[in-house]
């Protein structure tokens, strides 16, 4: 388990096999951001780029066209890509809070969850996946959330985002059954950050909540994604290290 007292920095990544590249996705946002910086710290990675929708190469989830366009001019670069962390993530937005209630279940709110925690994610996977390298320790890692745990689920509510996000959870499981067949050496996993001090969690955050800077949060992350062995891919982790249930 990962100690708060471990979590302030993080740029080792040693486990990785030196000079390849990594991406961040969401690289805009407060998480992405934080994980970017401490990439940018390493000597492992060779170049981090940062995908977004307002970054010089724009990559956004709702087309397709995009994804693609983004993975195909990683793969005419012809370096590895050993790491890929998806950072976006959709819990409110204008007009749209999470349900307290099925009676507050919104149609157009659900598709829009679903669309970026879950399709998306998964057209990211579709089209990055086959870049990871065949030989060699790669990972893929897309940020879920803990309230996707159907088993740890005990108080209810928040139905698009907890079901957006147990869907995403099946998704890589899959994905990673298909990637281990062809790259015995590459990861793909679901991590939880914990609740962190961005524009995504500030509506919920209250007293006795543990509120996780971007910089520290970023930091445990990367120590779990670095830690991971073969064996886990599929699974789907907690910001220190330890096993969810689905």
């Amino acid at each position: 388990m990962i100690s708060d007292a471990e979590s302030v920095t993080y740029e080792d990544l040693a486990s990785f096999p030196a000079g390849g590249d990594a991406v961040v996705i969401g690289a805009t946002g407060g998480l992405g951001t934080a994980v970017a910086t401490h990439l940018l710290r390493s000597d492992t990675f060779n170049a981090v780029h940062r995908f977004a929708r307002g970054t010089s190469r724009p990559l956004d989830l709702g087309e397709e066209a995009s994804i693609a366009a983004a993975a195909q001019w990683l793969k005419d670069s012809g370096r590895d890509l050993r790491l890929v962390v998806d950072c976006t993530g959709f819990l409110h937005g204008r007009g749209f809070m999470p349900e307290k209630s099925w009676r507050q279940i919104d149609p157009a709110h659900m598709a829009h969850a679903f669309a970026v925690n879950a399709i998306g994610p998964a057209l990211l996977m579709k089209h990055f996946l086959p870049l990871l390298p065949r030989e060699g320790k790669s990972v893929f890692a897309t940020l879920s959330a803990k309230v996707g745990s159907i088993a740890d689920n005990s108080y209810g509510g928040w139905y698009s985002y907890r079901a957006s996000k147990a869907a995403l959870n099946q998704l890589v499981h899959t994905a990673a059954i298909e990637l281990t067949r062809k790259r015995r050496e590459a990861i793909c996993v679901a991590l939880h950050p914990g609740t962190v001090a961005t524009d995504l969690s500030e509506p919920f955050s209250k007293d006795g909540l543990t509120v996780r800077q971007p910089d520290a949060a970023a930091a445990r992350l990367l120590r779990v994604i670095d830690g991971l062995t073969p064996e886990q891919t599929g699974g789907f982790f907690s910001h220190d290290g330890m096993p969810l249930p689905w």
